[in-house]
C-alpha cells in the first residue's frame, strides 16, 4: 500500500454475502484485495494473466478472473470465491461431486475449476463432454488429465439443481 492515504480510494464490495468496505490502491488487483486485503487466500493466483483459471471467482453471478479486474471495478458488486461455496463440514454439489470423482490432486487448481463450473451449470448447457471440456477450457490442471473432472461435472449436469 502506498504511504500516502490520498493516494487511496475507497472501495465496497460484498464478498460471500458480507459487505467490506476499504481504502486501497486504486491499481490493487481484485485477485490482491481478496487474499491479502480479505484473508481469502482460497483465490489462487498463477499466471497473473488471465490464462490458467486459478483464479476464477464469481462476479455479478458470472465467472471472471480476478487477476485481471481491479479491486475499484468491483465497486458494489457481489462477489462469491470458494469460501462461499460449501465448508468443511458441509460441502457444496460441486466439492461433493469432485470429491467423489476424485478430481482433485494438488488442489491448486481446485478453487478456480469449481468456480468456473458453477457458472457453466448456472448458464450453458453441457449435454456432451466436448461442452463440459470446452466450458472448462479456460481453466488448467497439470495434475488431473481432467477424465475425473468432467465425470464430476456430467453427473452434477445430469441432477441439475441447486448447487449448494
Amino acid at each position: 500500500m502506498s504511504e500516502h492515504t490520498d493516494d487511496l480510494v475507497a472501495v465496497t464490495v460484498t464478498v460471500n454475502g458480507m459487505t467490506h468496505s476499504r481504502r486501497i490502491e486504486p491499481r490493487m488487483l481484485l485477485s490482491d484485495f481478496l487474499r491479502h486485503g480479505l484473508g481469502l487466500t482460497g483465490t489462487h493466483v498463477g499466471c497473473e494473466h488471465g490464462v490458467c483459471g486459478a483464479c476464477t471467482i464469481s462476479v455479478g453471478g458470472r465467472s471472471a478472473r480476478s487477476c485481471l479486474m481491479l479491486a475499484v471495478m468491483a465497486e458494489g458488486l457481489e462477489i462469491e470465491t470458494i469460501e462461499g461455496q460449501g465448508t468443511p463440514e458441509a460441502l457444496s454439489r460441486i466439492q461433493k461431486a469432485f470429491q467423489d470423482h476424485h478430481g482433485l490432486q494438488c488442489g491448486f487448481c481446485t478453487p478456480g475449476m469449481v468456480m468456473a463450473i458453477a457458472d457453466l451449470l448456472a448458464h450453458h448447457p453441457l449435454e456432451t463432454d466436448d461442452q463440459i471440456r470446452e466450458g472448462l477450457s479456460g481453466n488448467l490442471c497439470r495434475c488431473t488429465g481432467y477424465i475425473n473432472i468432467i465425470a464430476a461435472v456430467r453427473e452434477l449436469a445430469r441432477e441439475r439443481g441447486p448447487l449448494t
